[in-house]
């Protein structure tokens, strides 16, 4: 049996990313509701994946009171896309630009006793404590250290102490957490008795923010779950990302055809393979080769084969698809189509690696 072979049409349309700002409404809201305190919108890397200022912006609107970001570059952009709520930084080099912050009204946090030595001009700070993690943030034994150089510091005017911050290991499992929330708490009390007057404690982010109300304090940090993103697997929040892409080649062919490199996959009956413009170079994992599906024709078919760069192949089994058809390869899965945790499930590793993963050449669509 020969392959039957029908080629790109012109109209076909790009691999599109769609950003449902509604569904950022609508999820910011929920964690307004449910905080003790404030609200801290977290769009670091673009803000999840789904555009650092239109998240920004709609959490904003939505009751968020604070916005965070990494990099000191991230906070300058929200600034820019219109946002006045205060803005903290809490991922930047020694020697990070104080005067840009203090010009854009931008807090930054403290990790370190270098860090702090290098501040100046009254910058807002957050002290950064490592309350378990073994990564960003001071070590528990260079805390009183800290809190008394921040003093001199802030009676120096070179700063102005406004926070102290620090983050769970193991927040998906709430029993787990006491340990950091005591640790914050301990350190927050050190700052006061060397005469701080830090107004907002944060620690707890989405996952304990959604299991764990001790933890919340005055601020929860909530990034993964603006976007529709549980990692406690608790709450069912609203998936905020379509991602499709057109089919641009169809063809039949017979029982026993290898597809793709190395011919992981063979056919095992007469059946029709569909060619989607979307790879691995778009944020696809490879990993989940052998084990994704995408919709099509409102059937979840098999992705045929090793997912290449550029291109996957889908087995549409007898269906009769067209150039320019259109496949859902995740969404938020009401309407069967894979989700962001399917593919994360597939490729071994967690929902915000893929969200932030998808390429600069795939189309945006807000709405």
């Amino acid at each position: 049996m020969g392959a039957r072979v029908t080629t790109l049409r012109q109209a076909a349309v790009a691999p599109t990313l769609h950003v449902d700002l509604a569904a950022v409404a609508d999820n910011t809201r929920r964690f307004v509701s449910w905080a003790r305190g404030d609200v801290m919108a977290v769009v670091k890397a673009d803000g999840f994946g789904h555009g650092l200022g239109d998240v920004a912006r709609t959490a904003v609107a939505a009751g968020a009171r604070w916005i965070g970001v990494t990099s000191l570059a991230e906070a300058v952009a929200v600034r820019g896309s219109g946002v006045d709520v205060p803005v903290l930084s809490w991922l930047n080099p020694v020697d990070v630009n104080v005067h840009t912050a203090i010009r854009h009204g931008i807090d930054l946090s403290v990790p370190s006793l270098e860090h702090l030595a290098a501040l100046d001009g009254g910058v807002r700070v957050h002290l950064q404590l490592d309350t378990g993690m073994a990564r960003d943030g001071a070590a528990p034994d260079t805390w009183l250290a800290l809190m008394s150089a921040a003093r001199r510091a802030e009676l120096a005017g070179r700063v102005r102490v406004v926070g102290v911050m620090g983050h769970l290991p193991c927040a998906d499992v709430p029993g787990l957490n006491e340990p950091g929330r005591k640790a914050l708490l301990r350190g927050v009390e050190m700052a006061r008795q060397a005469g701080l007057r830090p107004s907002v404690r944060h620690l707890a982010a989405t996952s304990a923010a959604l299991t764990d109300p001790s933890a919340h304090l005055d601020v929860v940090r909530i990034g993964a779950g603006l976007v529709g993103i549980d990692p406690s697997g608790t709450t069912r929040l609203r998936s905020a990302l379509r991602l499709t892409a057109p089919v641009v080649q169809v063809r039949r062919v017979a029982a026993g055809t290898g597809v793709g490199y190395g011919h992981s996959y063979v056919t095992d009956r007469a059946t029709t393979l569909a060619l989607l413009p979307v790879g691995y170079a778009d944020g696809l994992p490879r990993t989940a080769s052998g084990r994704a599906e995408v919709l099509v024709n409102g059937r979840r078919r098999p992705v045929a084969g090793v997912i290449s760069m550029d291109q996957v192949v889908v087995d549409a089994g007898d269906d009769v698809l067209e150039t320019g058809d259109q496949a859902v390869v995740f969404g938020p899965g009401d309407d069967g189509e894979p989700t962001v945790a399917d593919w994360a499930r597939w490729a071994g590793t967690i929902p915000h690696e893929i969200v932030t993963g998808i390429g600069a050449r795939v189309r945006r669509s807000v709405r």
